[in-house]
């Protein structure tokens, strides 16, 4: 009789801390958004879309804001965000405030940090403010019904 081999199941690879990058998160209203920085070259997607290609300047602009005060840190890392949840400008801001976050985290750089939190504290710390949910007998969540005696 032959004397079986058992076969071993191989360990799946753990991803190094530098492949698998640094995630930092952000929250405006109902969205969310979640950062992946990387060593690279300085590509930034938002849901798998590149940064260029967004339409709306304003979001643009919003997005933007945390690279331009990096300067040249922001290009040597590239940052993946995905962001769910909310309208399109909450999102553009939850995206911003995981953006300057990554690069904080990735930096490790306090001068870096600090010149965010001159520039916009909500860079950096995120907005607590939620919608306060409606009430019985009235439309809105303070507004109430008007009252007739005629």
């Amino acid at each position: 009789m032959a004397a079986k081999k058992k076969t071993v199941a191989k360990k799946p690879k753990e991803k190094k801390k530098a492949e698998a990058g640094i995630v930092t998160r952000g929250k405006r209203k109902e969205s969310v958004a979640r950062a992946v920085a990387r060593a690279g070259k300085g590509i930034l997607r938002v849901n798998k879309f590149l940064f260029e290609t967004i339409q709306e300047p304003y979001a643009k602009q919003i997005i933007g804001e945390p690279l331009l005060i990096a300067g040249d840190v922001s290009k040597t890392v590239d940052i993946d965000v995905s962001v769910y949840g909310g309208g399109p400008m909450s999102q553009a801001q939850a995206v911003r405030t995981a953006i300057a976050r990554a690069l904080v985290e990735f930096t490790g750089d306090a001068e870096l940090k600090k010149k965010m939190m001159a520039y916009d504290r909500s860079l950096i710390v995120e907005d607590t403010r939620r919608v306060e949910p409606k009430k019985y007998k009235g439309r809105k969540a303070r507004a109430r019904f008007q009252k007739s005696y005629r």
